[in-house]
């Protein structure tokens, strides 16, 4: 059965005219169930996670400033969010439900969240939307409790997964591939294990072989045994951020890609969310709804 992590949570109230569409959290489930792609049971609620596991990721520090609610002027206008207990209790519900995904993907294949994928969060700072790395800190669960050895972070959103490539600059064990928008946020880029950048404007046919080529690569020579997947549809050329040309087929037969693929050779994953900011919100929930149609499709 696919397991998908939603919590009510996910869906923090922000000021009137705030650019981030958070009410894709809350569409995205209704459509889904609406459509019969999912049932009830499908879904299920994570909590808040413990701070032993958000540690082994963010240093004490900066985990403490986030508790306490002090953060600074210019580290709550980086992070995006306006500071509030509930931005905190959403972002550790959001760690949690992507830990659980993993357990649930080590036994069924696949599992997602409905949000995550919060890439731009360092290990001492959260910026760009993120406040806490849910996707490494998930990872490092996997290598703390014995469950995984090599595991690969394929990130597609338009961003560039710079928190994700800080975090695990030094680690051997985790792969970091990220293909993003050569001249998009942030405009100074980490170092992943692999970037691929990506001019404006580029479309299906070019990206789609990039895509294919550098993940089938690197799966042969890094051969992972569990994927994290970074799936935002900011790639489209519809999005208010993204640049990028690609349509909402291009989009999907991305995602089929990478869902067939690793199910070919048998590797948990997990996909979580990430970025989406078209114009319209019914475009925008309806390429995350492809990413959760295939999964059903593919693996169930």
């Amino acid at each position: 059965m696919l397991k998908i992590a939603h919590n009510q949570h996910y869906v923090l109230p922000l000021p009137k005219g705030h650019r981030f569409p958070m009410e894709k959290y809350d569409l995205l489930p209704r459509q889904l169930l609406y459509e019969g792609t999912i049932q009830e049971d499908n879904l299920f609620s994570p909590v808040e996670l413990e701070d032993e596991w958000i540690l082994t990721t963010h240093t004490t520090e900066y985990l403490q400033k986030l508790n306490e609610l002090n953060l600074n002027k210019d580290e709550i206008r980086r992070n995006g969010f306006p500071l509030s207990p509930e931005l905190i209790q959403r972002e550790k519900m959001i760690l949690d439900g992507t830990i659980k995904c993993a357990d649930f993907a080590i036994d069924h294949g696949v599992a997602m969240n409905i949000a995550g994928g919060t890439h731009h969060s360092y290990s001492n700072r959260g910026e760009g939307f993120c406040i806490l790395n849910d996707q490494a800190v998930a990872a490092n669960y996997l290598l703390k409790k014995g469950k995984a050895e090599k595991i690969m972070i394929i990130d597609l959103d338009v961003h560039q997964g710079n928190g994700t490539a800080e975090i695990f600059a030094k680690e051997d064990r985790v792969f970091t591939f990220s293909m993003h928008g050569a001249k998009n946020y942030p405009l100074k880029k980490e170092r992943s294990d692999l970037d691929v950048e990506l001019a404006d404007g580029i479309q299906d046919q070019e990206y789609l072989y990039l895509m294919e080529k550098n993940i089938s690569e690197i799966l042969e020579k890094f051969q992972p045994d569990f994927v994290f997947y970074q799936s935002g549809v900011d790639i489209i050329a519809s999005d208010k951020l993204g640049r990028l040309g690609l349509t909402k087929e291009g989009c999907k037969k991305r995602d089929e890609f990478v869902l067939k693929t690793i199910k070919s050779i048998n590797i948990p994953i997990v996909a979580c969310m990430g970025g989406g900011y078209s114009q319209d919100i019914k475009e925008i929930v309806d390429c995350h709804a492809n990413t959760y149609r295939l999964a059903q499709e593919i693996y169930f």
